[in-house]
């Protein structure tokens, strides 16, 4: 029975965690696979120019990244580049949600700077792989030891190559604990000018949302992992299509659960939570979920 009890609790974690992350319109309908980019999805929709390109890390992985080289004044950058890395469950489109003077990649690129988004392997637009396809297990093997170890290298170098520069790092949550163990390794210090790191975390102790504190105190990620979940995929067509259900429930009051899942919510208003359940969560590895929750 205490069996019974515990498996019960962990699959409402679940159940709850993943209806936060999908709650708004019909998602299936709004994730259509027909667009194009970033570039044409959110950043030339505001009049910037933009250019698509593509990294390829040591261990076979194709990483998909953005830059935003001109201001909306069509004036070429004339400060060094700037690399955003975004968080956990999240892609580069993280940086571009807001109106351009609210947004943080719109704002350096109007103050000169040249703009450089990173995106994290697994996620919609850097899920190419040199022999392997998103739908084998083994694409999903890594951790963020592996983030540290290739991605984030591999999208400096480029970067630094690209451009002949020093840059300044920009990381969110998940790129700031990367940025540590990068730094700690007195990896990438040759290349870079800067780091602001916002939302540092090493730690889980602090976190503020219930429902991740639930699920990894509750070994959540690890049950997945033991099922043969590789990908940890908090918009999968089946989870959707279940939630979709329990939402059209009179009963059922799925409005506020992202402030369960994040914690207090600053700056998600109800203008942007829709623009911003279109693209957001984006898929990553059960594994680095098990890491993390560790």
């Amino acid at each position: 029975m205490a069996l019974m009890r515990k498996l019960i609790a962990t699959s409402s974690v679940v159940v709850i965690f993943l209806v936060s992350t999908v709650f708004a319109r019909n998602i299936l309908q709004i994730l259509s696979e027909n667009e194009d980019g970033i570039c044409t999805s959110m950043v030339e929709t505001q009049g910037y120019g933009c250019e698509e390109h593509k990294v390829t890390t040591d261990d076979g992985y194709i990483l998909s990244l953005q830059r935003i080289p001109k201001g909306i004044s069509g004036k070429t950058a004339t400060k060094p580049p700037v690399l955003l890395q975004h968080g956990l469950l999240m892609d580069g489109i993280t940086w571009l949600l807001s109106p351009p003077d609210e947004s943080l990649a719109f704002i350096l690129v109007d103050d000169g700077y040249d703009v450089w988004i990173a995106n994290t392997r697994g996620t919609k637009y850097s899920q190419g792989h040199i022999s392997l396809s998103s739908q084998d297990p083994a694409y999903w093997e890594w951790s963020w030891d592996e983030l540290v170890d290739f991605d984030l290298p591999a999208t400096f170098k480029y970067v630094h190559d690209q451009t002949g520069q020093k840059l300044h790092y920009v990381g969110h949550s998940l790129g700031t604990l990367t940025a540590f163990g990068a730094l700690s390794e007195n990896k990438l210090v040759d290349m870079l000018r800067s780091a602001a790191l916002l939302s540092p975390i090493a730690y889980l102790g602090q976190i503020k949302s219930p429902l991740a504190k639930s699920a990894s105190q509750d070994f959540i990620a690890e049950g997945l992992y033991w099922l043969g979940i590789h990908e940890f995929d908090p918009r999968g067509e089946a989870v959707v299509k279940l939630l979709e259900k329990i939402c059209q429930d009179p009963s059922s009051n799925c409005s506020n659960l992202m402030n369960s899942f994040t914690g207090p919510n600053c700056c998600v208003n109800s203008s942007i939570t829709d623009l911003f359940l279109e693209h957001e969560p984006q898929a990553t590895a059960t594994k680095n979920m098990v890491h993390i929750a560790q």
